[in-house]
């Protein structure tokens, strides 16, 4: 038995690695990101401030001043139906509160949804295009959150088809169309994993997944990486944004050797949670302009140093018994047919797709190795891991998903991701040139054809690019310029419309002053200068 002494110093050093293990900022630090954003006053610029959060003179607040009033009245003009009807459904419509919220940090909020405003409603999609109920025609880099791989027509296509597929069954709930069948063993051959269950939502698939991590392995905790996304319970979504306490999650620094350490030394993990998607922003939240007060946004992929990590984070999964699950509701099937397993050359235990894979209807999958799929013990037969949902396989789900799967074995669809990586490289490298030799303060990175933009100035404005965009015709997501969602049917006259739209943008948006900021002032400045603001309204002054 372990002397008192030496009991304490093993909790201490288990408790230090975790704490090195843990990225510096706040997105590391989750009970205390927290604390802080329970203690974050709420409060709103008036007229003047909103033009003036830096000082700026006043010449340049009156160039401020016409440009945002001629993209209110541009909007009012071209959109006013979609504005109208988005005004009257937000008093019904919660998500319509929040994203109009949240599109822009919240002390300059008020002023822009009063003054500046939005449709947030669409008719029709052709193309790479949307079209709204005045019928204004954008080009659409939302992407559907993702959904959107192949183009609108693709899953119009599928979800039509399926619909007569699945007609002679309709809603039957319980048995299963002929089609899931079909389904699943596809998705093993896709994913190399040996059984598959079918949920409503990525969300779902997840919270599956970490239920089977736990239920086999008999540990609690999960580690999850700082800033990733996996759905929006508990356990997976920490910190602000969330009611609840994640008492059972570690958040931890992603490609780090202190990382490696935890996860070698622990006993009590039971999974860790992969999205790749972070390979854009490692360790930082999903980019969106609700969140940029500076200019200190920063994006970078590289392929090859994340390959290095997931090798490293399988071999140390493998060794100590710990499930590797890879949540590929997002990037499955938009990097390679077999999605990031294949594109990275790893393995996952567990492995949950969403989004495209319901050929344009809601689903999530899990799948996985034999073993950790199973739901019972027959050995402790009240001993289960018990998992279901009304509307988990519907016939119209599994037939339009059937679809999808047929499709993507297509010469059509698999000559798609011929060069599909160079081609969204040089997409972005051609654009960055463009800005560059225009002198504009702005750049885009991306992870294949997911693209987020990031800014070269200290501006507190910088979240105004997202208007400038819109009024070129630019159909964003609410996350504003965070994220670049493009399908890969876009030609190269569709993306050569949409950077030369890009580039008018940031020549507006500079012509109109918004990128003035103080001489010598820094993003740390920024920063400070927000903090000491937040403690002054804090005590009421």
């Amino acid at each position: 038995m372990l002397a008192p002494a030496a009991v304490v110093a093993h909790l201490v050093r288990r408790r230090l690695q975790l704490s090195l293990a843990k990225h510096p900022s706040l997105t590391g630090h989750v009970r205390m990101a927290k604390r802080v954003a329970g203690w974050l006053p709420g409060y709103s610029y008036d007229e003047e401030r909103f033009f003036a959060a830096d000082q700026a003179p006043g010449e340049v607040v009156a160039r401020r001043r016409e440009g945002f009033r001629r993209l209110a009245v541009h909007f009012a003009g071209r959109h006013s139906k979609s504005i109208a009807l988005s005004a009257a459904a937000a008093a019904r419509i919660s998500d319509l509160q929040f994203t109009r919220t949240y599109r822009v940090p919240f002390p300059f909020s008020r002023h822009l949804r009063e003054n500046l405003k939005l449709g947030g409603f669409v008719a029709a999609s052709s193309g790479v295009t949307l079209t709204d109920l005045d019928g204004q025609t954008g080009y659409d880099l939302g992407g559907a959150y993702g959904v959107n791989v192949f183009g609108y027509d693709f899953y119009k296509e599928c979800m039509a088809e399926a619909a007569t597929r699945a007609a002679a069954l309709g809603p039957v709930l319980g048995p299963l169309h002929p089609c899931a069948a079909w389904n699943a063993e596809r998705l093993c051959q896709i994913s190399g994993k040996d059984e598959v269950s079918f949920h409503m939502s990525g969300t779902e698939a997840v919270m599956q997944a970490v239920r089977l991590a736990r239920y086999h392995t008999r540990r609690r905790h999960l580690v999850r990486f700082c800033g990733a996304y996996h759905g929006w319970w508990d356990d997976v979504q920490p910190g602000p944004g969330n009611p609840m306490p994640a008492a059972h999650t570690y958040t931890l620094k992603e490609m780090d050797a202190a990382t490696l350490r935890v996860l070698r030394t622990r006993r009590d993990i039971a999974c860790v949670l992969v999205n790749p998607l972070q390979a854009l922003h490692s360790n930082l939240p999903a980019p969106g302009d609700s969140s940029l007060v500076d200019g200190s946004r920063r994006a970078g992929f590289d392929r090859d140093a994340y390959t290095r990590w997931l090798r490293q984070l399988r071999e140390v999964c493998s060794d100590r018994g710990i499930v590797l699950i890879f949540d590929e509701v997002f990037l499955g099937f938009r990097l390679a047919p077999g999605g990031a397993q294949e594109y990275f050359g790893v393995q996952a235990d567990l492995v949950t797709y969403g989004k495209t894979l319901g050929g344009g209807l809601p689903v999530g999958v899990v799948c996985g190795r034999r073993d950790l799929m199973k739901r019972f013990r027959e050995q402790r037969p009240a001993d289960l891991c018990f998992a279901r949902g009304t509307f988990n396989s519907h016939p119209l789900v599994m037939a339009a998903m059937q679809v999808f799967l047929e499709r993507l074995e297509t010469p059509q669809i698999r000559s798609v991701y011929d060069g599909l990586e160079e081609r969204w490289n040089g997409r972005a490298a051609e654009l960055n040139r463009c800005l560059t030799e225009a002198q504009l303060p702005v750049r885009v990175a991306n992870l294949s054809s997911v693209w987020t933009v990031t800014y070269e100035v200290p501006s507190r404005y910088n979240w105004m690019f997202q208007f400038y965009l819109r009024a070129e015709g630019l159909v964003l997501s609410w996350v504003g310029s965070g994220r670049f969602i493009f399908s890969l049917n876009y030609s190269e006259a569709d993306f050569a419309e949409v950077a030369a739209r890009f580039v008018r943008a940031a020549k507006a948006m500079r012509e109109d002053a918004w990128w003035w900021h103080p001489p010598g002032i820094t993003n740390r400045d920024i920063r400070r200068s927000m903090l000491g603001e937040a403690f002054r309204h804090l005590r009421g002054n």
